[in-house]
């Protein structure tokens, strides 16, 4: 543990909002948990959508024009698909 976080942890159960740094540490754990399937769930979306975007090149599906304005189009879409 890093002495900034041994100070955090120090400070919050000298606060009395936890009674020792071991409920601290069980307090933080679901969202370091949760922080990390994120983390791989996303790395798992990333690799999917190369793998099709592989796919797409290798049919000859790839976007049409200058690179920049085909990935400037592909991000518009991306971005219209997370917000429908």
């Amino acid at each position: 543990m890093t002495p900034e976080l041994g100070r955090m942890v120090d400070k919050l159960v000298a606060s009395g909002e936890y009674k020792s740094a071991s409920e601290v540490m069980r307090d933080g754990s679901p969202a370091l948990i949760g922080r990390r399937e994120r983390s791989a769930a996303t790395l798992v979306e990333i690799r999917i959508r190369m793998a099709c975007g592989l796919a797409e090149a290798d049919r000859g599906d790839d976007a049409e024009g200058p690179g920049e304005e085909a990935v400037r189009r592909a991000f518009d879409v991306g971005i219209a698909r997370t917000r429908a």
